[in-house]
């Protein structure tokens, strides 16, 4: 394993570039499971799991709350839970030193914007699907996305019994219509031009990497996800100096036969992967 680790360190700091894309796997290693009905969840979300039975952050992502101040109720405790605290978690921190003094990039699915919090500046990172601490028109009359923290911490605070005062819910500045957190849980998710800069600075990084030692970092991203394994497996497959990476556990750890000559992938906790390839720095 040892011979593993020195080979994934001297590929990195060897490259040229480092495409990193992160998905759920990489926010459990955290502690963030937005999949599972686990001690966090029942802590944090209980009284919703009572009230409206589903098991998991994701499930209230998608639920069709009765209520605007049943809603926000939750997507504020849902900010609150990911962003609570100021600081970066251990693996966030081990990933940033990794790759801190190179020239990276970073995609992610994930919606909980770790990653700026840990010190990424936002010209190198494309959110897909948005993060829990933006908001923005429902209609989207306009393009622009708004910082939610203030107002969000403050419904977070001041709700009681699982709803959130009417006068604190926010408006849309142009229309005076509702508003909702920027993740993709519906038709209404604003690609505008915020999204369109990250996803083109993304294409530009891809670009730039053509012919070069490029190496494709993949931390938690499930076998079958389509917005960021099957883009890195191709490009992989594409790049005659790319060298695919992968950082998973058990089944979810995927590397396909054509590409499998350049790939390496670690299985096991991700969090003590990047601890001690940072160790070995």
């Amino acid at each position: 394993m040892k011979e593993k680790f020195s080979k994934v360190l001297t590929k990195i700091q060897e490259a040229d570039g480092i495409l990193i894309g992160a998905s759920n796997g990489l926010s459990i290693s955290e502690g963030y499971h937005i999949f599972a009905e686990n001690t966090a969840f029942l802590e944090n979300f209980g009284d919703f799991r009572e009230k409206f039975g589903f098991r998991s952050i994701i499930q209230g992502c998608f639920y069709p709350f009765p209520s605007v101040e049943e809603e926000w109720a939750f997507f504020s405790r849902m900010y609150n839970y990911f962003l609570y605290t100021d600081g970066a978690s251990p693996v966030m921190k081990s990933l940033y030193e990794l790759v801190k003094d190179k020239n990276y990039f970073v995609v992610t699915s994930n919606i909980d914007d770790h990653f700026r919090q840990s010190g990424f500046p936002k010209e190198r990172l494309f959110e897909i699907e948005g993060n829990c601490r933006n908001l923005q028109c429902v209609k989207g009359c306009h393009n622009q996305l708004y910082p939610g923290d203030e107002i969000m911490s403050e419904m977070a605070q001041k709700q009681e019994y699982g709803k959130v005062p009417l006068d604190l819910i926010p408006k849309c500045p142009e229309c005076g219509g509702p508003m909702q957190v920027h993740i993709e849980v519906d038709r209404n998710f604003l690609k505008g031009e915020s999204w369109q800069t990250s996803y083109q600075t993304y294409q530009d990084f891809v670009e730039k990497a053509h012919g070069k030692k490029l190496v494709l970092l993949e931390l938690g991203v499930g076998a079958r996800n389509q917005m960021i394994k099957a883009p890195f497996m191709n490009l992989t497959n594409q790049e005659e100096n790319a060298t695919y990476i992968t950082l998973n556990k058990g089944r979810e750890l995927y590397i396909p036969d054509a590409i499998a000559a350049i790939s390496i992938g670690i299985d096991g906790n991700i969090a003590e992967v990047l601890q001690q390839l940072v160790q070995m720095k």
